[in-house]
């Protein structure tokens, strides 16, 4: 049996502030295969985005151990982490997060340029994978020319770029209306259907967390509940 994408064990995330521990993540235990479709949910403060920072590895646990593809996460060095980033786990944010001044198809190779990519081969896999969101006719549009909707399949392109093993989604619907976030959702989930994209949605609408088909709930820090079951949107 392959071993997990993802193998959290007892992970715990403490910030102090002044002479106060606060501990945001307590004792979280979770594992995800390749190609799962998993929402992570829960209300303000309940610990699910500082769970997210800490999948991304734009964060690093207090204690406990995070494996991701085999890596043991907890133990690799600052510049092994950025790395990791930027190989391995696709960003989508609530903000786009685009270079207003930069064509789209600069936006999507951006990422490239720090795997020493050369110039034709970043635009060409930048072209295709706007090609791949529905924009391969845009590609010397600048993002201030976009609708919103476009301008967050522009942010996906540019995460799926790296060809990474994982796609994490901060509420990326976050900013659009319902009619373009059920496109937002529905390409997400072809991107794990057809594609085989292990993806994480981090919402706290429950609408949103319908399409994947595996859910899980945290509360005062905690993972409160694991359900799995066909996406219901």
């Amino acid at each position: 049996m392959s071993a997990p994408l993802i193998d959290i064990r007892e992970a715990w995330k403490t910030y102090q502030v002044g002479e106060v521990l606060i501990p945001a993540v307590r004792g979280v235990s979770l594992t995800v295969s390749a190609g799962e479709f998993l929402a992570i949910t829960g209300p303000s403060g309940s610990g699910k985005s500082t769970f997210m920072h800490l999948l991304g590895c734009l964060d690093r646990l207090s204690s406990g151990s995070y494996g991701f593809e085999g890596r043991r996460v907890h133990e690799l060095s600052r510049r092994e982490l950025a790395r990791l980033r930027n190989q391995r786990i696709g960003f989508v944010f609530q903000s786009f997060n685009l270079l207003a001044r930069t064509t789209i198809v600069d936006n999507v190779a951006l990422p490239l340029i720090y795997q020493g990519v050369r110039r034709a081969e970043r635009r060409r896999r930048a072209a295709e994978m706007l090609e791949r969101v529905g924009l391969g006719d845009r590609l010397r549009h600048h993002s201030n020319q976009l609708s919103g909707g476009q301008q967050q399949r522009v942010a996906v392109a540019r995460a799926l770029v790296t060809r990474p093993g994982m796609l994490l989604a901060d509420e990326p619907t976050g900013n659009l209306d319902s009619k373009t976030s059920t496109e937002i959702m529905g390409l997400f989930r072809t991107l794990n259907e057809q594609d085989g994209i292990t993806v994480v949605v981090v919402t706290h609408e429950a609408d949103i967390a319908a399409y994947a088909r595996r859910h899980v709930a945290f509360r005062d820090g905690q993972l409160v509940q694991d359900r799995s079951g066909a996406s219901a949107a």
